[in-house]
């Protein structure tokens, strides 16, 4: 098996899955307060959108490192001249 020269970023990976599952656990502790002000309307009208971009940001940088951690990669694809 080769060894490859790249270190694999497991502390990243750590990282963001820590802030991922303290993301889902304030949510989830916390649905009373959010609903109330979710629910307002008017400007509080951008909180939902701006939460689910927090989320997504976080949740797909911990899955893409998780991937590149155990070493599934996208397949390269060659280059036709």
């Amino acid at each position: 098996m080769a060894q490859s020269s790249k270190r694999k970023p497991i502390g990243k990976m750590i990282i963001t899955g820590i802030v991922s599952i303290a993301l889902y656990a304030a949510l989830l502790l916390n649905q009373d307060i959010i609903n109330s002000y979710f629910g307002k309307g008017g400007a509080y009208a951008f909180l939902p959108i701006i939460t689910a971009f927090i989320f997504s940001f976080f949740h797909g940088s911990f899955t893409s490192i998780f991937w590149t951690v155990l070493g599934v990669e996208a397949k390269k694809k060659k280059e036709v001249k």
